[in-house]
């Protein structure tokens, strides 16, 4: 509890006991009604000044319609006509109310803002033999920093010296701490905790993890869903349509049907303190704000409410393969020359070609090789999308790609159905001048959550589609290792988006997610009704265009998105469907002349109270 909610408190306790005291004073002594309102005036202010004052600044700054507003004017209405107690309960009531909220919102607020203490103070940086503390922001790529124990790693880079232990809770939700060592790549706001090691930076600090996390978490309040925004609009009209009709059931009876004046002032007070919509605009916000932090807390960041309510009504849920699914980390595993050059000048060829690209298959076969790479052989290369590499190798046109590739060449590719005869992989085929010379096999390990992932999102009833580029028999291969309903296969960047365009036409009913990793999927990331990216190893490209972030490229995350967005709703909902039943009831009571001060405190403070701690359970983080 922070000092300004202590401060709170202490003043309605206070306030608690001077109404007691007057409560007490009243029952046993009959005293006039000037006493009465002198006894009563006391914890009337002592609760609630500060409600009065911002009523009375806001109407100055012509902001009338609010809800210290109506606090104000059915208090004041209740002394006027003479019931003091219950002018000092609605005003005590509505401040206990307005602590749970401000407990309840802290509470919440802290939960995700401790994601921000991933942010690394200083970086250690070795510069002409010295060891530098300097700002994060000022370490260039490349450079080696130092990370002792206790410190978070300041930027994403890769172990050149040292073994140790990374606890990335902060960033995954995940409590086991993930040994690593020489070679192995490090991610910032992660927390070293075994031994000083040595880091080679491969990212400026605002491209790093933090940076983007940070920025991610940030933006978030930003993105509103549309009952957010409903309510937001509902209340800037219900609360001057309440005070209107507040004023005429006031009026009409009297004039109309010779009511009692004081009777009907009564009701329309009451009227007034039920009708104050605070529930509503308390608790649907905090719910979406409690399932993010119940979100941010498995590692998942969600950038808006609007996207818990997308993924609460998710039908569909679409898959890349490579990277997604699979570990992306390619091995090449047998190489079949169908000419006359040997295996090693086969490969030795493909590695020519791939060297400059970036694309992980590109990177296994140059690993592969293992020897020199004359770049003086190598002459003009074009990388084409979702096909392959067009280079010249020794004046020859050499062609590194799938079997489409070998189709735009003008080649007959052997084993184009993806060498399952040799071995379960994506083949990379080899063309030199016009002819064909052999594949090479490589294949990628399925990560270990991949099925769980899967089954996962079946007994949430979500149809699964993997979308690759990919050959046919390895996408079908994968499709039906993990018991995904529809695949669809060597495809281009293109052709994934318009996969994804016919399955929005099918799925109009329901959100469709798709999830990925790799910068080609950007565009379909953008086109979905939910775009979920790999973050910890995910290009920065897919991270920018997704709505989702899973910070530990787990693809079992996705079904705990769509679990925790389909609770959250149904927290939503009964708050809303509570919150407008209760208020009803108690409004026709009020109109009726059933229904007393002290009930309606109740329909407006004690639901509040109720629609608080009911959506405090959205921040349950359940796996």
């Amino acid at each position: 509890m922070t000092a300004k909610q202590k401060k709170t408190l202490i003043r309605i306790i206070a306030a608690a006991a001077l109404f007691a005291a007057a409560f007490v004073i009243d029952r046993v002594f009959e005293l006039a009604w000037y006493w009465r309102l002198a006894i009563f005036i006391v914890p009337y202010l002592a609760a609630g000044y500060d409600v009065l004052l911002e009523a009375a600044e806001n109407i100055a700054h012509g902001q009338v319609f609010d809800e210290n507003f109506l606090m104000a004017i059915a208090s004041i209405g209740a002394i006027a006509i003479g019931e003091y107690p219950e002018a000092v309960a609605v005003m005590l009531f509505y401040q206990i109310g307005e602590l749970f909220q401000s407990v309840a919102v802290g509470k919440t607020r802290r939960s995700i803002s401790k994601l921000l203490d991933i942010r690394p103070e200083i970086a250690r940086v070795q510069r002409n033999g010295e060891e530098l503390e300097v700002d994060p922001s000022e370490v260039a790529v490349g450079e080696t920093i130092i990370v002792r124990v206790g410190e978070r790693v300041p930027l994403d880079g890769v172990i050149i010296e040292g073994n140790t232990s990374l606890n990335t809770s902060a960033l995954t939700g995940e409590s086991l701490p993930r040994d690593c060592g020489e070679g192995d790549n490090v991610i910032s706001g992660s927390v070293n905790m075994g031994a000083v090691i040595y880091v080679r930076t491969t990212s400026l600090y605002e491209n790093s993890t933090v940076a983007r996390i940070l920025e991610l978490v940030e933006s978030s309040a930003e993105k509103k869903s549309k009952a957010e925004n409903f309510i937001t609009q509902f209340a800037r009209y219900y609360t001057p349509a309440v005070v209107i009709s507040a004023v005429l059931l006031a009026i009409l009876p009297p004039l109309l049907f010779s009511g009692e004046w004081a009777e009907w002032i009564r009701r329309a007070l009451i009227f007034l303190v039920v009708s104050c919509p605070c529930a509503l605009v308390i608790s649907v916000p905090l719910s979406f704000f409690c399932g993010m932090g119940a979100a941010s807390k498995r590692g998942i960041l969600v950038k808006g409410s609007n996207y818990i309510t997308a993924l609460a009504k998710t039908g569909t849920a679409a898959f890349d393969k490579t990277g997604t699914l699979t570990e992306g980390s390619f091995t090449v595993s047998a190489v079949h020359s169908q000419s006359e050059l040997a295996e090693a000048e086969l490969l030795d060829i493909a590695a020519m070609a791939e060297s400059y690209s970036n694309h992980p298959i590109a990177k296994s076969i140059v690993r592969a090789h293992g020897g020199h790479i004359d770049p003086a052989r190598i002459g003009d290369i074009e990388e084409l999308a979702g096909l392959g590499i067009r280079a010249f190798i020794d004046g020859a046109e050499v062609f590194a790609g799938n079997a489409r590739l070998m189709e735009k060449a003008g080649v007959t590719a052997a084993c184009s159905m993806g060498c399952l005869e040799h071995c379960a992989g994506t083949c990379v085929h080899i063309a030199k001048d016009g002819s064909y010379c052999g594949h090479i096999v490589i294949t990628d390990t399925a990560k270990a959550t991949a099925a769980q992932a899967m089954e996962g999102l079946t007994r949430l009833g979500v149809k699964k589609v993997m979308l690759t580029g990919d050959s046919d028999s390895v996408g079908r291969e994968v499709a039906e290792r993990f018991g995904i309903d529809e695949v669809h296969t060597e495809l281009l960047p293109e052709d994934k988006v318009k996969i994804v365009e016919e399955l929005l036409d099918k799925s109009q009913k329901s959100s469709l997610v798709f999830v990925g990793d790799g910068i080609n999927d950007a565009p379909v990331l953008t086109r979905a009704d939910v775009g979920i990216a790999m973050g910890a190893l995910g290009s920065d490209a897919a991270v920018e265009a997704a709505d989702v972030v899973l910070t530990d490229d787990d693809p079992a995350k996705v079904a705990e998105a769509i679990t925790i967005s389909r609770r959250t709703m149904r927290i939503v909902k009964q708050n809303i469907v509570f919150a407008l039943a209760v208020k009803l009831a108690v409004l026709l009571l009020g109109a009726l002349g059933i229904a007393n001060m002290w009930l309606a405190v109740f329909a407006d403070v004690g639901v509040s109270v109720i629609a608080i701690l009911n959506a405090l359970r959205a921040m349950r983080a359940q796996r």
